[in-house]
C-alpha cells in the first residue's frame, strides 16, 4: 500500500491507497490518517480485505496506542467493514459515524470500540491539538453522511464527493481537471440522488478555506481545481441512471 504526506507542519495528514495486491474485483479506496499531539484518527479505514496492509502502513508512523479515533463517513463496506478487526487491536478507541448507521455499522463487529454518534447537524471533535469539523453531506451518496474539515491544514475530506474511478497505478493528484470529468461524471450522476442535498453541501463548503480536497476514491484536488470541481458539481444534474 502506497502512502503520501499531504500536510506536515503542526500535525500530519497521510493518505494511503493504490494497493497493488488488492483483488482486481475490489474497488480501490483512499484511507487517511491525521496525527496531532499524542492522538490520531483514521478516516474511512477501509474494507476487511485491506486491514492487514492498512495496519502495517499506519504503524510505520504511529504506535498502536496512539491510534485513538476512527471515523466512518457512512455505512458502506469499502469504508468500514474492517471494523471488527480494528475492534480487536484498538479496544480503547472511539468511532465517529452518523447516528443513522449505528445499527448497521455494528454488524461489522464492535465489542470494544465506543460508537460516538454524529448528529445530523454535524459536530466538532478535538484530536490532539486540532478541532476537526464534521460537515453534513447527507444523500451524497448516503442518507447519513459527513465530510471532515481540518481548519489548520485547510484540508477537506469529502468522502465519495469528488470520487473518480481510476486505472491501477493512477497518480494521487488531479493533473488536468477537464480530463478528470470523464472519470467522475457517471459516478456522481448515478450515486448522488439529490440535487437539493448537493446544493446544500456546496453552500457549506464554499464558506470554508480549503487548500486540498481529498475524496475516498480517486485523486486529490488542490488549489484552483477545488473551485473548478465545485462549479462543475453545482451544474451537474444528479440522480440519473445513465444508460
Amino acid at each position: 500500500m502506497q502512502a503520501t504526506t499531504l500536510y506536515n507542519e503542526n500535525h500530519q495528514w497521510l493518505m494511503f491507497g493504490r494497493d497493488p495486491d488488492k483483488p482486481e474485483q475490489i474497488i480501490d479506496t483512499n484511507q487517511f490518517m491525521i496525527i496531532s499531539g499524542d492522538q490520531s484518527i483514521i478516516l474511512d479505514p477501509g474494507g476487511v480485505e485491506l486491514f492487514a496492509p492498512m495496519l502495517a502502513a499506519v504503524l510505520k508512523y504511529v504506535p498502536i496506542d496512539k491510534i485513538t479515533h476512527l471515523f466512518a463517513s457512512h455505512q458502506d463496506p469499502d469504508i468500514i467493514s474492517s471494523l471488527g478487526l480494528w475492534d480487536q487491536v484498538l479496544p480503547d478507541a472511539k468511532l465517529y459515524s452518523p447516528w443513522l448507521w449505528e445499527g448497521f455499522v455494528r454488524h461489522f463487529g464492535m465489542q470494544n470500540i465506543e460508537y460516538a454518534a454524529i448528529k445530523d447537524s454535524g459536530d466538532t471533535v478535538r484530536i490532539g491539538n486540532i478541532d476537526l469539523q464534521f460537515i453534513p453531506a447527507h444523500y451524497l451518496h448516503s442518507s447519513g453522511n459527513f465530510s471532515v474539515y481540518d481548519p489548520v491544514a485547510k484540508i477537506l475530506f469529502s468522502g465519495d464527493i469528488g470520487a473518480s474511478l481510476e486505472e491501477p497505478g493512477a497518480p494521487f493528484e488531479v493533473e488536468n481537471f477537464n480530463e478528470q470529468i470523464d472519470k467522475m461524471q457517471f459516478f456522481h450522476q448515478r450515486w448522488m440522488p439529490s440535487n437539493r442535498a448537493k446544493q446544500d453541501w456546496i453552500r457549506r463548503v464554499r464558506k470554508l478555506d480549503i487548500d486540498i480536497m481529498v475524496p475516498q476514491h480517486g485523486r486529490i484536488f488542490r488549489g484552483d481545481d477545488i473551485g473548478k470541481f465545485l462549479d462543475w458539481f453545482e451544474a451537474l444534474e444528479v440522480g440519473i441512471a445513465v444508460q
